[in-house]
């Protein structure tokens, strides 16, 4: 295992950004990273010095979402008795606390997004306030493409911003939703130029940085309380459903496909 960590916290002033670093795979979460992203989230949301914050992803990519190549690695999932990957553990414990801090953070926070936003790197960026994103960036829930169902709370976050009919849409045929269109739809906030994208955040990071922070939390308690009432039995719901597809025949044809590079042959079971 390398010694870079997989998570990078800068702080410049009141402004903090979050760096996931693990470019070689687009970001993908292992179980490292996951404790490193929560460690740089706590640490944001208790830092009263730290007024605004920005998450991002270094390379190519802001997130592929789940490392599935990880999962057969020696402390990294644990399995069920029937041999599954203990996919409801996974996500309480390690997902979870992370997608809570980020909507309970008493400060604004932006991502800036750059390249694919997959899976729960799709769910964490949804996590955040305020959504910036490179005009050659895509959004995909790609759990349906192996068996699997939305998580991190994407299946709260997705129809609250787009409605029923677009949620559907996204969750069932796993297509990418690419940065255009996900403006048009009320996605995310901004679509800006490739190249603008770290300066462009960065200067809405700054001004919020600077700006009455007792009221951004106010706000956000008011939006969370309308929009997010139901987050706690939402996850719950999510990491039991996702159980259920872990013990499924579909998963396992998905995450071989997935591992050889072909279409999978789903059966339905």
């Amino acid at each position: 295992m390398s010694d870079q960590p997989t998570v990078l916290l800068h702080v410049d002033g009141a402004a903090a950004t979050i760096e996931l670093n693990r470019p070689e795979t687009m970001n993908a979460w292992n179980r490292r990273f996951g404790e490193e992203l929560l460690a740089a989230v706590e640490r944001c949301a208790t830092d009263e010095a730290i007024r605004a914050v920005m998450v991002t992803g270094a390379g190519r990519g802001f997130s592929s979402g789940a490392d599935l190549r990880s999962f057969g690695q020696p402390g990294e999932v644990e399995l069920t008795p029937e041999g599954r990957p203990d996919l409801r553990q996974v996500l309480e414990e390690r997902y979870h606390p992370i997608i809570r801090g980020l909507r309970t953070m008493p400060k604004p926070v932006v991502a800036a997004i750059n390249g694919p936003c997959v899976g729960i790197g799709m769910s964490l960026a949804l996590a955040c306030d305020l959504l910036v994103a490179a005009e050659s960036s895509y959004f995909l829930l790609a759990f349906v493409n192996i068996g699997l169902v939305p998580d991190g709370g994407s299946s709260l976050f997705v129809p609250t911003r787009v409605g029923m009919a677009r949620a559907a849409e996204l969750a069932l045929l796993g297509e990418r939703l690419p940065a255009r269109q996900a403006l048009e739809w009320g996605l995310v906030n901004r679509v800006v130029a490739d190249d603008a994208l770290r300066e462009e955040a960065g200067a809405l990071v700054a001004r919020l940085a600077a700006g009455p922070t007792a009221s951004y939390a106010g706000a956000k308690r008011q939006l969370n309380a309308w929009l997010y009432d139901r987050m706690e039995q939402q996850l719950e719901l999510e990491a039991a459903i996702q159980q259920e597809m872990a013990a499924t025949q579909d998963f396992v044809e998905g995450a071989t496909a997935f591992a050889q590079r072909r279409q999978p042959a789903f059966g339905g079971r």
